[in-house]
């Protein structure tokens, strides 16, 4: 996963400079252009490898908690920016890899995420079958 993020972890210190267009830390979707903007922001972090379809999923994960993983002035912060808003970010990309590469986590690092996507709304899920489910089906 590490190698993934690193994609998106450079321009994180932006992503804070846009996560200021939040109004009063209200979600995106109380103001629509505001919305836009944040959405048209948050192009650049789309991996090339990302399809249309698990962009707008983390698309949509990363514009509902950004409010909540904003920077606040902090001298332990890196100058970058990093910080929450990276956190955020790389929770984006574990419920994305969850969800459409069928990758596991840690249980309370999955709850976590699953719990922060809930009522995100995603057609078409892979189905996977995991190792142990195979192993039953060949010894039955």
């Amino acid at each position: 996963m590490g190698q993934c993020l690193s994609g998106r972890r450079g321009r994180v210190g932006t992503l804070a400079a846009a996560a200021g267009v939040m109004v009063g830390g209200e979600t995106a979707t109380a103001a629509p252009g505001v919305r836009q903007v944040a959405a048209d922001f948050a192009e650049q972090f789309r991996s090339y490898s990302e399809s249309k379809k698990q962009w707008k999923a983390c698309m949509e994960f990363i514009l509902r908690h950004l409010p909540d993983y904003r920077d606040l002035p902090d001298y332990r912060d890196p100058p970058d920016g990093g910080g929450r808003l990276d956190q955020l970010l790389s929770l984006s990309m574990v419920w994305a890899y969850h969800l459409f590469l069928g990758c596991s986590y840690n249980k309370d690092l999955l709850d976590k995420v699953m719990e922060m996507a809930d009522g995100i709304e995603v057609e078409d899920l892979p189905q996977f079958t995991t190792r142990s489910e195979l192993m039953k089906k060949h010894q039955s």
